[in-house]
């Protein structure tokens, strides 16, 4: 499933005449603009619009991601982002991801002008758009929901998906961050791949069809990479080791054009 098609939805208001964004396109330069523009310059979001600070006792973890799917670092702020970060990178069905995206400025009726940050831009290849934002729910507070109300009625106006997520299950977590070691366009082989494609026709242990494909030293990487890129499957809401069993995935997959789009990122 994508996870585009997951989390929590907020509802919509009719008082969004005075909502603005304000953006920073890949060049550096801000732009503030009505709400209701914002989808018409979508592809003019590049940077985040405020840097990830990082002090002595700061108790959350900032720092960098390689996204594989835009072949360049993504800025998180906490773990948790950088786990919402890896589970929309191994999404396949992403396109486009944008850490900060916008400021969004409203002004609550009766109270003083408020702006807020998402965390997350979220385009996929069928055009959907998803805002997000990473927060664990015991940590929510009352200014919190707030903003993420608003935000939510906003993103509804334009027809785009809000959700503010919690911690991911643990598993499914560690298990994808194993993969994502191995993200990197350097772990494909092409040759090895084909012989782990047919191999994993039938589904068997990932050990057993490491070995049947090669020198597992040689064959792991690229089987990992093929886990990451999907083309490898097996039940990652169970812990990933050497008895999983693994099968090829039922999309028909292009062991060249694999290669291809992976030395296109390694550029």
């Amino acid at each position: 499933m994508s996870v585009l098609s997951q989390g929590e939805q907020v509802g919509c208001t009719d008082d969004d005449d005075d909502v603005e964004a304000v953006f920073v396109t890949e060049t550096g330069v801000e732009k503030r603009v009505s709400w209701w523009q914002l989808p018409e310059m979508i592809d003019e979001l590049g940077r985040s619009v405020r840097s990830f600070p990082s002090y002595r006792g700061q108790r959350n973890y900032p720092g960098w991601y390689w996204s594989s799917t835009l072949a360049r670092r993504i800025g998180f702020e906490s773990w948790v982002e950088r786990d919402h970060l890896v589970a929309l990178d191994f999404d396949i069905s992403v396109v486009g991801i944008v850490s900060q995206p916008f400021w969004l400025s409203w002004t609550p009726e009766g109270g003083k002008r408020r702006r807020h940050a998402p965390d997350f831009l979220v385009r996929s290849a069928d055009g959907a758009v998803m805002v997000l934002d990473s927060r664990p729910a015991q940590l929510i507070g009352k200014r919190d929901r707030e903003a993420f109300d608003s935000t939510g009625q906003a993103c509804a106006r334009l027809n785009w998906r809000y959700a503010v997520w919690d911690q991911l299950d643990g598993v499914l977590v560690a298990n994808q961050r194993w993969l994502a070691g191995y993200r990197h366009p350097r772990c494909i082989d092409e040759a090895v791949a084909a012989r782990l494609l047919a191999v994993f026709s039938h589904p068997r242990a990932l050990i057993d069809g490491a070995e049947l494909a090669g020198d597992p030293l040689g064959t792991l990487p690229v089987l990992y990479h093929l886990m990451w890129k999907q083309a490898l499957v097996a039940d990652l809401a169970v812990v990933l080791s050497h008895r999983a069993i693994v099968r090829t995935a039922r999309h028909l997959v292009d062991v060249a054009e694999l290669a291809e789009a992976a030395a296109g990122a390694g550029r």
